[in-house]
């Protein structure tokens, strides 16, 4: 009888060890999560001057309090989501102040700017964007012909953009062929420092977020992972066109080296 309540007491306190070290283990992920979160290029670059709020239960993340526009909900979402650790995500962000409503001039406004945001190869910081009835018209400075040709291209490629008129001024500075303008240099160590510095839950939101503004690529379809800059894109493709430009778009985006495209063409 003695031995029995020996090995009963013995396997209470064992199980009750184990329980101890789940708890604690599920305490340091939730802690690591909730970090890393607010370590992240996206929250320290896009999300600073918002007010969110990151609490992690057992994996389970629930995002609260208010973002300054509608892609922060998103773009939050899919950096925490992407943390090593997390079983899901409640996204419970409201938007600070009036949201415009949809297939408005306002709201055409806010796609453009967004889709250009996350492009190393374009200035969204100098550039103005206006809409009228579907036509947007680009302002603003580029610092060279092929820049301001990209910024059409991204632009036009946006969900409800039916024209897009580039008034854009390029640069007059004379460059000798196959010479880099200060400017560009400045640009170029910008771009090699973030390239080093953004996590990869960032590289992989900015991704997502991305092929979801532009209509000629498909975010749902196409899955997205990152490991030490590289990403890697896989999923479905409507046409060899679709596979090519989401090659295209993502290597363009801040932080990615490599693109490594393994979408199914169908």
């Amino acid at each position: 009888m003695k031995k029995t309540m020996y090995c009963l007491a013995l396997i209470v306190t064992v199980a009750s060890l184990f329980l101890i070290n789940d708890r604690l283990f599920a305490s340091e992920t939730d802690d690591r999560i909730e970090s890393s979160a607010k370590q992240s290029y996206v929250f320290k670059t896009y999300l600073k001057e918002d007010d969110i709020k990151i609490q992690s239960t057992d994996g389970v993340v629930a995002l609260t309090g208010t973002v300054s526009e509608e892609s922060h909900k998103s773009l939050a979402r899919e950096t925490v989501a992407s943390l090593p650790g997390v079983v899901s995500v409640d996204n419970k962000l409201a938007v600070k102040g009036e949201v415009p409503a949809e297939h408005t001039d306002d709201w055409l406004i806010a796609k453009v700017k967004a889709a250009l945001l996350f492009h190393r190869n374009v200035n969204a910081t100098e550039t103005e964007v206006l809409a009228k009835d579907g036509t947007v018209t680009l302002r603003g400075k580029a610092t060279s012909m092929a820049q301001k040709n990209l910024t059409t291209e991204y632009a036009k490629d946006v969900e409800g953009v039916k024209n897009v008129k580039n008034e854009m001024t390029v640069s007059s500075a004379a460059v000798k062929p196959g010479k880099k303008t200060t400017n560009e240099k400045t640009i170029g160590k910008k771009v090699d420092a973030v390239t080093e510095t953004v996590d990869d839950a960032s590289i992989t939101a900015l991704v997502k977020t991305t092929l979801l503004f532009h209509r000629s690529t498909s975010a749902l379809n196409t899955t997205v992972v990152t490991k030490k800059g590289v990403v890697e894109l896989g999923g479905k493709a409507r046409s060899a066109a679709e596979k090519n430009l989401a090659s295209k778009l993502v290597s363009d985006v801040y932080g990615v080296k490599t693109v490594v495209n393994t979408m199914i063409v169908q």
